[in-house]
């Protein structure tokens, strides 16, 4: 057993190990470039095989403008497929990100706890919301009308004094009644 703090020694001395690595990055270098080369091979295969050489002497002008006319629509074609590649690619990157945030909902550390039913006080609720701002208690009661009991029999007694109603609607009948309720600001009241 080592003892604490004590790295255990490398089997590989330094000097092996930095001509290790650049051993390993000439030979990534080297494959880049192979890799690189190759690119350029099949691009250029590619090419020659899609686009034959113009063969441009000797034509007419009729022959030059029908051959630029096919030119045209080929570079039409080649353009409706490429936006339809980039489209492609578009939609299946945006459901690869979709993807990977449900599997990060789903998979995440963060789990809704089960909730429990509290009950509270508005007091209680009220300091929770509030914190030292609130003061005092909240008695729902003390903020209510108070409503004396003559009030209530001065209401019944002016309803009672209200006449016979086809005495109103007469009052109100041509356009004189219409004019007083319009003077009067909506009638008798």
């Amino acid at each position: 057993m080592n003892p604490k703090g004590v790295k255990p020694k490398s089997k590989i001395t330094a000097s092996r190990k930095l001509s290790l690595k650049i051993l390993l990055l000439s030979r990534a270098c080297e494959d880049l470039e192979n890799e690189r080369q190759q690119k350029e091979e099949e691009k250029g295969r590619y090419l020659g095989e899609k686009l034959p050489a113009l063969q441009l002497s000797g034509l007419s002008l009729d022959d030059l403008q029908k051959m630029c006319k096919e030119l045209h629509s080929k570079i039409d074609v080649t353009d409706e497929e490429r936006y339809d590649c980039e489209s492609k690619v578009g939609k299946h990157n945006k459901d690869i990100h979709e993807l990977k945030l449900k599997i990060q909902d789903l998979g995440g550390k963060f789990k809704k706890p089960a909730l429990r039913k509290v009950r509270v006080s508005a007091d209680e609720m009220m300091r929770a919301l509030l914190g030292s701002k609130h003061k005092g208690s909240m008695d729902l009661r003390a903020n209510l009308k108070s409503v004396k009991k003559e009030d209530v029999k001065q209401d019944k007694v002016l309803t009672n004094e209200v006449s016979d109603w086809r005495k109103n609607v007469e009052a109100m009948s041509g356009m004189e009644g219409r004019k007083k309720m319009f003077d009067t600001g909506g009638g008798d009241k």
